[in-house]
C-alpha cells in the first residue's frame, strides 16, 4: 500500500493543454477555413501523448487571401501564466513552395543563444514547431492542394504575460513561448506531486526493485530507459523538481542504487546541492560551472565566455564543442556528491548527463 494516499481533491485535478498544442489547433481550424471557405468552430488534433483533442474555436475570420483562427488557453489546475489567453493562427497564401511559420505580435524572439531555437528567430520550440507544420501538411494533402502557406501565430496579451516568466532573462524578447513537448499541461501541486512519487516508489519496491532510475521528466526517463533496458518500468520515477525528497524517500522505503538521470540545465543546479530545481527556485550559477570548466582543462578564454553564458545548456554545448569530456564527468561527479550529502550516505547514487538529443555526455557512479 502507498504510504501518501491521493485524496479526491489531488485525484480531480484537471489536466490543461500547452500552447503549442493551442496553436496547432489554431493553424488547424485557420487552414481548414482557408481551404473551404467555411467558418469553423472546432478543431481535432493528435497530440504527442498520443491522444486526440477536440479545441473549440472562439473566432474564425476568412478573407479572399487568410483566414485566422483563435483558441484561448486552457492551463487546467495549472498555475500557468498563459492560462486564459488567446492564441491565434493567421493562415495565408504564399508564392513560394512549401511552410513558413512565425510568430506575430506576443509571441517572443529569440535574441541569446543557448537555447533550442536560433537567435532572431520566433520563439516557437522544436516540438510545437513540429506538430503545427506536421498538422498544416496533413491538411493541405487531404485537400489535395501543392500551393505554399505562411503561418503566423500571435498572441495578443503575450507581451504582458511573458513579464511574469523568465523569458527576458533568456533573451527572449516582446512576447511568450510556444511551448509543450506532450501537449498537456500536467497540474503542478506539490502535495499531489509528491504523493505521486512516494507511490512510485512504493510501486517499484514492491516489485523487488532496489535499483530505481530517477528523472526530471519524460525525455530525460526516454533516455533512461534506453541506458537500463534491463530495468522494469516500474523502476523509473518522474521526479519532476523534487530531486531531494525523491532522494530521501528512496533511501527511506530502502532502495539500495539510484541513478539520477537528466540534462545540463537541472543537473547543474543539484551538482550546487540545490535540491529543488524548479525554474524560479535558483538560478544557474556559472561562476560555478566555469569553475569545473577550470578544473577540466578549459583554457581561460572559454571559462570567461562561461562566466558571460546565458543558459547551462549553452555551457554544456561549449564544453561539447571544443572537446573538454572531463568537464562532465565531474559535472556528475559533484551532483553524486550533493546527492550522498543530501540523504547522509547510505547508498549507491550515479548520475548519467544527457544532451537534449539524447547523446550521453557524462556518467559517474558514487557510494
Amino acid at each position: 500500500m502507498s504510504e501518501v494516499q491521493e485524496t479526491p481533491q489531488q485525484e480531480k485535478l484537471r489536466q490543461g493543454y500547452t500552447t503549442g498544442a493551442c496553436a496547432t489547433a489554431a493553424t488547424k481550424a485557420a487552414l481548414c477555413a482557408l481551404l473551404t471557405g467555411k467558418t469553423q468552430t472546432e478543431a481535432t488534433i493528435y497530440l504527442p501523448v498520443g491522444r486526440l483533442v477536440t479545441f473549440q474555436i472562439v473566432d474564425c475570420e476568412i478573407s479572399e487571401l487568410q483566414a485566422s483562427a483563435t483558441v484561448i488557453k486552457d492551463g487546467g489546475d495549472d498555475p500557468d501564466a498563459t492560462h486564459g489567453a488567446e492564441i491565434i493562427a493567421t493562415v495565408s497564401w504564399s508564392e513560394g513552395e512549401g511552410i513558413t511559420l512565425d510568430g506575430g505580435i506576443g509571441v517572443g524572439r529569440v535574441t541569446k543563444a543557448g537555447l533550442p531555437i536560433q537567435v532572431g528567430e520566433a520563439a516557437i520550440n522544436p516540438v510545437p514547431r513540429k506538430m503545427i507544420t506536421e498538422t498544416a501538411q496533413a491538411v493541405l494533402t487531404e485537400y489535395s492542394v501543392e500551393k505554399g502557406i505562411s503561418i503566423v501565430i500571435s498572441a495578443p496579451s503575450g507581451e504582458e504575460i511573458a513579464k511574469k516568466t523568465l523569458n527576458s532573462r533568456l533573451g527572449i524578447i516582446g512576447g511568450i513561448s510556444i511551448l509543450g513537448t506532450r501537449g498537456i499541461v500536467v497540474p503542478f501541486s506539490t502535495s499531489a506531486y509528491k504523493a505521486s512519487i512516494v507511490q512510485a516508489i512504493n510501486v517499484a519496491r514492491a516489485s523487488n526493485c532496489d535499483h530505481v532510475v530517477i528523472t526530471t521528466g519524460g525525455r530525460s526517463e526516454k533516455y533512461a530507459m534506453k541506458q537500463f533496458p534491463q530495468l522494469p518500468e516500474e523502476a523509473f520515477i518522474e521526479m519532476g523538481d523534487f530531486v531531494g525528497f525523491t532522494l530521501k524517500t528512496c533511501k527511506r522505503l530502502g532502495v539500495r542504487r539510484v541513478s539520477m538521470v537528466g540534462m545540463m540545465g537541472k543537473f547543474s543546479k543539484v551538482a550546487q546541492g540545490v535540491m529543488m530545481v524548479h525554474s524560479k527556485s535558483a538560478p544557474v550559477d556559472f561562476s560555478f560551472l566555469a569553475k569545473i570548466a577550470t578544473e577540466a582543462g578549459a583554457p581561460p578564454v572559454l571559462v570567461e565566455e562561461i562566466h558571460r553564458a546565458n543558459t547551462a545548456s549553452q555551457v554544456g554545448d561549449m564544453m561539447v564543442s571544443a572537446g573538454i569530456q572531463a568537464f562532465f564527468n565531474k559535472l556528475s561527479e559533484h551532483c553524486c556528491t550533493a546527492a550522498l550529502n543530501e540523504v547522509g550516505g547510505g547508498i549507491e547514487v550515479s548520475t548519467a548527463l544527457y544532451t537534449l538529443k539524447g547523446e550521453l555526455l557524462g556518467e559517474v557512479s558514487l557510494t
